[in-house]
């Protein structure tokens, strides 16, 4: 059995005829958060989109817990036990908390849903509050919370979240971190796209960095925090910025 949850072996996607991803490798540990960062258009998000089925792998292998998952269709990453926090606001802002929820466990069935629904807002005392509540009328904050909740319900082994931060509060943000935290001191797995990279570095166990589709330098979270060259990094010059702590593609 592995002890990596995702593995990505010289891949290759994009979009169309133009490649973001360049034989790109990297591993992300079972039961920990590993933060992807880099400067815009490093290939971050294009990580986690093609992860979850949206682009096509034009080359190379993807494997969730050593078994090959390349090709798989998003639905079939869903019952493989990975679930997807896209950027932004994703919600049906018409529908109550409630409804939402219900459609996030579409895959599931009634029955099970509506068994799993509570254990999911033992999370997030506040949108339980909010039940009835239109999800338009949430806060940005407890929306994010809402859109987390919706994954849980799938119970799956690893979180992809893109930009978690985004329009939120520090103070909500640290919530939403916690709560990430706590996920994966219970076991899943959690690969994160996150600008704020110092806040995502104090909760994060791994970070990589990417520049233009290809890995520049993969090390633990709390050595890449005390790095000095850290901005220069998140700036796009990774390959200079942390000499011996790269680790061969």
């Amino acid at each position: 059995m592995s002890n990596y949850a995702i593995e990505f072996d010289d891949v290759v996607a994009g979009y169309k005829d133009f490649m973001i991803l360049n034989n790109l490798s990297f591993q992300a540990k079972k039961g920990a958060i590993t933060l992807l960062l880099g400067p815009n258009g490093a290939g971050k998000s294009t990580v986690l989109k093609t992860l979850f089925g949206l682009l096509k792998v034009r080359n190379g292998k993807i494997r969730l817990d050593g078994k090959d998952i390349t090709g798989s269709s998003s639905r079939q990453l869903l019952d493989a036990g990975i679930a997807f926090v896209p950027q932004g606001r994703n919600l049906f802002g018409q529908l109550s908390v409630w409804q939402n929820l219900e459609l996030g466990g579409i895959t599931l069935g009634a029955r099970t849903t509506h068994a799993r629904i509570p254990e999911v807002l033992e999370f997030f005392p506040r949108v339980k509050e909010r039940l009835h509540s239109q999800a338009a009328a949430l806060s940005g904050g407890e929306q994010k919370q809402l859109e987390i909740g919706r994954a849980l319900l799938l119970r799956p082994k690893v979180i992809l979240i893109d930009e978690p931060s985004i329009g939120l509060s520090p103070m909500v943000v640290a919530d939403v971190f916690k709560l990430l935290r706590a996920l994966v001191d219970k076991g899943t797995t959690v690969l994160m796209v996150e600008q704020n990279v110092k806040s995502a570095l104090k909760i994060a166990d791994e970070a990589i960095a990417l520049e233009s589709g290809r890995r520049v330098l993969q090390t633990t979270a709390a050595a890449l925090l005390d790095d000095p060259h850290i901005e220069r990094l998140f700036l796009g010059s990774g390959h200079g910025a942390a000499p011996g702590k790269a680790v061969a593609a």
